[in-house]
C-alpha cells in the first residue's frame, strides 16, 4: 500500500507553492483528485486566464470535495500571499485571476468553481450581451431547443452568438457587443429578446423568475447580466459528480450533445482537436452595435 502524501511542492513560473492534501478526492466519483484537477487547471489555463483577467473572481470553495459543505468566496483571506492582485469594488475586496500562480493558489484552497462578472474591474462597461438558459426539468432538449430559437432570432437581428454549456444543467448564449453600453442598456436588449420569444412559444419558454411559478417552461434569465453579478467563466470546473467543465460549443454540436459529456478527463484533448471557440469574444472586431434594436424600442415607448 503506498503512504498518503500529505504535501507536495509545486514551482509555478516563479513562486513555490505547497499542495496540501494532493491525494484528497475532490470528485470522487469522477476519480479527480485535488492534484489531478491542478493538472487540468494548470493544462486549460492559457485558454481560461484570458477570460478571468481583471474580472470580479467569486469562487466556491468545497474544502472536502463536493459532497460536504461548500461556501462562495468574495473577498480574498487575510492570509493570502501578497503577490495576488486584488480589486475592491462596494467593499469587498476580490481577487483578480490574472495569473497561473493565483490560479494554482486557489485550486489549493479547493476553489472548484469559478465565476466572473461581465465587466472589467474599474470599469462598468459591459462587454458582451449575455442570456443564461435555465431548464425546470432534468431534460436537456428543452434547452437545446430554446438555445437554438435564441440563436435563430439573434441571427434575425444581425447579432452575433456564441454559445457554452453552463457545466449544469443549462446553456449560455454570449453576444459580443461594442464596449460603449450601459447595463441598463443591454438590460433592455435583453428583455426585448427574452420577451419576445416567450410570447412566441409561450407553453416552453418563461422569463417568470420563481422557480414555483415556472412549472415545466424553461426559463430565459437576462437579468443576471448586470453590474457585479457572474457567470462561470468558459472552462470553469463546476461541483457535479461527473466533474464537468463550462464548455465553449460549435452551434453545429448543440443538437448533439449533453452537458456531462465535457468534464475534465475530456477538455484537454478536445481543446487540442478544437482550440477555444470562445476566442472571438477577446477580439476587439466583430462586436456589434446594439443602437438599432436601442432606437426601436425608444420610438416604441414614445
Amino acid at each position: 500500500m503506498g503512504t498518503a502524501v500529505h504535501e507536495y511542492t509545486l514551482t509555478v513560473e516563479d513562486k513555490q507553492l505547497s499542495i496540501s492534501n494532493p491525494d484528497k478526492p475532490l470528485w470522487p466519483e469522477a476519480g479527480v483528485t485535488k492534484l489531478a484537477y491542478i493538472q487540468y487547471l494548470m493544462t486549460v489555463a492559457p485558454v481560461l486566464l484570458p477570460y478571468t483577467r481583471n474580472r470580479l473572481l467569486t469562487v466556491i470553495r468545497y474544502p472536502h470535495g463536493i459532497h460536504d459543505k461548500s461556501f462562495y468566496q468574495k473577498n480574498l483571506p487575510a492570509y493570502a500571499p501578497e503577490w495576488i492582485p486584488t480589486h475592491t469594488w462596494e467593499s469587498t475586496r476580490y481577487p483578480l485571476l490574472n495569473d497561473l500562480p493565483t490560479l494554482v493558489w486557489l485550486a489549493n484552497q479547493a476553489a472548484l468553481e469559478w465565476h466572473v462578472s461581465f465587466h472589467e474591474a474599474g470599469n462598468e462597461i459591459p462587454t458582451e450581451l449575455v442570456f443564461d438558459l435555465d431548464p425546470s426539468t432534468p431534460e436537456f432538449g428543452p434547452v437545446q431547443q430554446a438555445a437554438l430559437r435564441l440563436k435563430e432570432l439573434l441571427d434575425e437581428l444581425q447579432l452575433p452568438s456564441y454559445v457554452k454549456t453552463s457545466g449544469a444543467s443549462g446553456l449560455q448564449v454570449y453576444v459580443p457587443i461594442e464596449r460603449r453600453y450601459s447595463f441598463a442598456q443591454t438590460r433592455l436588449v435583453g428583455e426585448f429578446v427574452a420577451r419576445y420569444l416567450t410570447a412566441r412559444y409561450p407553453r416552453e419558454l418563461t422569463i417568470e423568475r420563481l422557480i414555483k411559478n415556472r412549472g415545466t417552461k424553461l426559463y430565459i434569465d437576462y437579468l443576471q447580466h448586470w453590474r457585479g453579478k457572474t457567470l462561470p467563466a468558459p472552462y470553469s470546473t463546476r461541483a457535479k459528480p461527473e466533474a464537468t467543465v463550462s464548455t465553449p460549443l460549435t452551434w453545429e454540436e448543440v443538437p448533439q450533445i449533453h452537458p456531462t459529456q465535457f468534464t475534465v478527463h475530456h477538455l484537454p484533448a478536445r481543446l487540442q482537436e478544437r482550440g477555444d471557440l470562445f476566442r472571438p469574444l477577446l477580439s476587439a472586431d466583430d462586436r456589434a452595435s446594439l443602437d438599432p434594436i436601442l432606437s426601436f424600442l425608444k420610438a416604441k415607448s414614445r
